[in-house]
Formats: structure tokens, C-alpha cells, sequence
């Protein structure tokens, strides 16, 4: 009964009181038929309260995401499915879903009954323009009087995790290094690493390529042994995202940062696709990806990533020596001085491709693009060292300054995208 009293509504407390001074009245006044009145008032909402708080509804909850990762601007539908589990009808429901406001709006329904073991599934959609993982859920379940008099909310436990993703666009196939051909398949690979340099022979394996047979190895050893030289080559790379706060300009999905961030995850996810190793380095160090599902694992990883406080990328920098064997570095940076720009320079090595994906973060506060004289200084830096810079302004998708990529130790000077 306390819980009932705690669960009337202010049309609820409005009939009590209403009901309680009808009477007082009507006992200073000695008017029975008011008192009457009073009093069906007053009964009225703790009839209610009674018959709510005493409500033994058992119901089940599930919830189905589709998709369970959504791209940034890209929609999902939230299934609720209710279970009237008990052998009795339920009243009326007023259900409330917990959304983080960069969802949307809370979703709210209400059902009129629901029959024993009866089934209902509600269905609404969820939306965001900001990267992220949110938690949706738990659902609330307010059961109420057909008078609106009371409202007795019960909870689930449950919740479940929307991942969205940076936007990824379709990039232009670029050759960022020379072909080599790997054994077994026989076909032509775009690679950018060296593989281990091992010519010796070892046993044959089952699935080798009987025309990699070594024979007078074989004759030495008394059993098969192949050619080792024409494994397939593994491509390795790395991609370095700059997260520093300074390094960037702008608020909200279009800033410098969610841009940076957008180009990452495109290259990351096209590099991917053809066949490369890559792992994920920022100016807070290397980050962990998965071997199996590294598309999928990048952009989770990407969905989360914040600005960092960080002033330099000396950290950035010794997770790139320290991984070793990458054939191929694609950095994506903010701003500049001329002297980080050298200190990143010095990583690529005459066995490395470098591809600079060059923010001209100043677009982004109206200036025009590669005015800035530190700016051409650092593409000036980059270039000198043999990298490949592909510059990208504010307004400018990276596929189209993609090709860019191209260019050996050469940067555009004119038009955006352009090369000279």
C-alpha cells in the first residue's frame, strides 16, 4: 500500500486532497450528501493504489539492434520483444527505453493489454552523428489505472551496446610500392614489406607446390624438400592517427579531428581489404587491434577514440620503431612544426613506402588552402625524406586526394588533389 501511495500521480494526490477537504467541509458544514462525495473522492485513488501495488505482473524482455554497429549518420532499429509470462492479463502499460540523448529522443509506448503468454514487439529507430558506444537500455515498464491516478514504474536489468562507427568511404586502388609474387597461388600481389629473406629449404608440407621441390636437396636429405624463397610474402603496415588536441581545429562532426579520424578509418578499412597487416599506433601509443576481423576491430577501436592532451608525438614515434618490419606507413596529422615534421621523416627507412595524409587544419578556420607558410615548410620537411603527401582541406573527401598517394616524394602545390 506505501508503494502505491509513493506512485500517485499529481491527478492522483489532486483527488486525495480534493476528497480530503470535501469532507472537512462537509463535517464543519453538516452536509452529508458532500461528505459522501468526499469520501468516493478520497476512495478513488486508494482504491487504485491498492489494486496497482498488489498487480503481480511477470514480464520478459528482450532487445534486438540491427544493425548492431551502425556507421556515423547511418540509422538502426531497436526491437523490443515483451512476454506476458503469467495467466493473467496485464492493464495498461506506458513503456520507457533508456537512450543516451545523442540517440535521439527517449522512446516511449504504451500498450493497452496484453493477453496471458501474449507477445508484443515494439519497434523504433536510433540515429547519431557522433562516434561512439552506447549503451541503450535498461527498459522501464510504468503500469497505471485506466484512470490515470496511479503509476507504479518496475525496471530491467538488461542493456545492450550500439557501436558507431567513423564514416568510411570507397578509396581508389593506389600503388604504394613494387609487385611481388608469392608461392602456391601464383598470381601477382601488391604488397608494401618485404617478407623474410629465407632461401633455405625445408621439409615438404602437405599442400605444397610440387614444382617448388628442391631435388637435390631431397636427394641429400632422403625425404621432399621445397623452396622456401617463394612463400608468399606478408604485407605489414602501420597506420598513425594524430589525436592531439592542439593539432587540430574545429567543433563537432566537422571539425579537423572527426575528419582526421573519418580518413583513418578509410584507409584503414581499404588497406585491409587488399590484404595488409596493419596495426594502429596513435601519439598515445600503439593501440590493440585483432588479427581476425581487423576491419572490424580498427573501427571499433576508431568508434572510441579522443582527443589527447598530448603535445608531441614522441610516443607516436617510438611505437613505430618499435613495431618493426613495416613495409608501409600511412600518417594521418593535424598541425605541425617543421621539426616534428623531421622527427617523423626520420622514421621511413629506404625499404618503407610513407604516405602523409596532410590536414591543412587552417581551412578549417577560413584560411585558404596551403597559405600557411609552416604548412608548406612541413609538406617541404616530408617530401624531402622520400614521403608522399596527400593534402586534405576542410570540405574535401580523402577519396579524392587519394591518388595522391602516388606521387613518390612529390606534393600537390596547386589545387587541392592536384600534383605537380
Amino acid at each position: 500500500m506505501r508503494a502505491g501511495l509513493r506512485a500517485l500521480t499529481s491527478r492522483g494526490r489532486s483527488f486525495l486532497a480534493s476528497g480530503i477537504a470535501a469532507a472537512v467541509m462537509a463535517v464543519l458544514l453538516g452536509e452529508s450528501d458532500l461528505l459522501r462525495i468526499g469520501v468516493l473522492v478520497m476512495a478513488l485513488p486508494l482504491l487504485a493504489a491498492m489494486v496497482v501495488a498488489r498487480t503481480r505482473y511477470r514480464l520478459s524482455c528482450a532487445r534486438r539492434l540491427d544493425p548492431a554497429r551502425a556507421e556515423v549518420g547511418g540509422e538502426a532499429t531497436v526491437t523490443l520483444r515483451l512476454e506476458n509470462v503469467t495467466r493473467l492479463p496485464t492493464g495498461l502499460l506506458l513503456i520507457d527505453d533508456t537512450v543516451p540523448y545523442a540517440l535521439g529522443a527517449r522512446p516511449r509506448f504504451v500498450l493497452d493489454r496484453v493477453e496471458p503468454r501474449g507477445i508484443r514487439e515494439i519497434d523504433y529507430r536510433v540515429r547519431s552523428d557522433l562516434r561512439g558506444r552506447y549503451t541503450i537500455g535498461p527498459l522501464s515498464i510504468r503500469i497505471a489505472d485506466p484512470f490515470g491516478l496511479v503509476e507504479l514504474t518496475r525496471s530491467f536489468t538488461i542493456s545492450d551496446t550500439l557501436v558507431v562507427t567513423p564514416q568510411v568511404v570507397a578509396l581508389p586502388h593506389v600503388r604504394l610500392s613494387g609487385e611481388w609474387t608469392g608461392g602456391g597461388d601464383s598470381r601477382t600481389r601488391s604488397v608494401a614489406a618485404a617478407g623474410d629473406d629465407d632461401v633455405a629449404p625445408r621439409e615438404y608440407r602437405q599442400g605444397d607446390d610440387l614444382r617448388r621441390v628442391h631435388w637435390r636437396s631431397t636427394a641429400r636429405h632422403g625425404e621432399l624438400m621445397v623452396r622456401r624463397e617463394e612463400q608468399q610474402w606478408q604485407s605489414r603496415g602501420a597506420l598513425l592517427l594524430d589525436t592531439r588536441r592542439h593539432a587540430h581545429r574545429g567543433e563537432g562532426p566537422r571539425s579537423s579531428f572527426e575528419v582526421a579520424v573519418s580518413a583513418a578509418a578509410s584507409i584503414g578499412v581499404h588497406l585491409a581489404h587488399e590484404g595488409l597487416g596493419l596495426r594502429l599506433v596513435t601519439d598515445q601509443g600503439a593501440e590493440h587491434l585483432t588479427d581476425t576481423g581487423l576491419s572490424r576491430s580498427l573501427l571499433d577501436t576508431l568508434a572510441v577514440v579522443r582527443h589527447s592532451p598530448a603535445r608531441s608525438l614522441e610516443t607516436a614515434l617510438t611505437a613505430l620503431r618499435q613495431g618493426g618490419g613495416d613495409g608501409l606507413v600511412v600518417a594521418v596529422l593535424g598541425s605541425l612544426e617543421p621539426e616534428e615534421a623531421r622527427e617523423l621523416a626520420r622514421i621511413r627507412h629506404s625499404g618503407m613506402t610513407g604516405v602523409a595524409v596532410l590536414l591543412d587544419v587552417h581551412t578549417w578556420d577560413g584560411t585558404e588552402p596551403g597559405s600557411s607558410e609552416e604548412y608548406q615548410a612541413v609538406q617541404g620537411v616530408l617530401a624531402g625524406y622520400g614521403w608522399r603527401i596527400v593534402r586534405l582541406p576542410a570540405g574535401t573527401s580523402i577519396a579524392s586526394v587519394w591518388q595522391d598517394a602516388a606521387n613518390r616524394g612529390r606534393y600537390a602545390l596547386s589545387s587541392p588533389g592536384g600534383a605537380v
